[in-house]
């Protein structure tokens, strides 16, 4: 039985949790992160010069801080990374994994474009 397109984005939403606007998309300078509030969570927002964009968690695993919008956006191994702006942890922004220190996890947030509008799902 083969499953449609609408059911596997249907299975992804639910996994996703609710989307929530968050800002268009143009906003958000390339390589520079802002901080947003949304449903009530500390987020931080990344554009890359790709083009995607991406949202973890405001708070440094390593401190508690919420600073991580500060952070220094990077890559390794070609992966996108964000450096926190602290100690300097580099977490792997798709899957928050922490290169530098074992243990150590930022949360992630899927996002996706709509009409121009970023929304991260929360």
């Amino acid at each position: 039985m083969a499953i449609g397109l609408e059911s596997i984005e249907r299975q992804v939403e639910e996994q996703a949790g609710a989307w929530h606007r968050v800002c268009a998309v143009e906003e958000l300078e390339f390589a520079w992160g802002e901080a947003a509030l949304v449903d009530g969570r500390q987020l931080a927002l990344f554009r890359l010069e790709s083009g995607e964009v991406y949202a973890v968690a405001q708070q440094d695993p390593a401190t508690l801080s919420n600073v991580m919008a500060r952070g220094i956006t990077g890559s390794r191994g070609g992966r996108p990374t964000i450096a926190s702006p602290l100690h300097k942890e580099v977490y792997d922004l798709q899957t928050g994994e922490c290169f530098t220190t074992p243990g150590l996890r930022l949360d992630c947030f899927a996002t996706r474009i709509v009409d121009g509008n970023l929304e991260v799902a929360v």
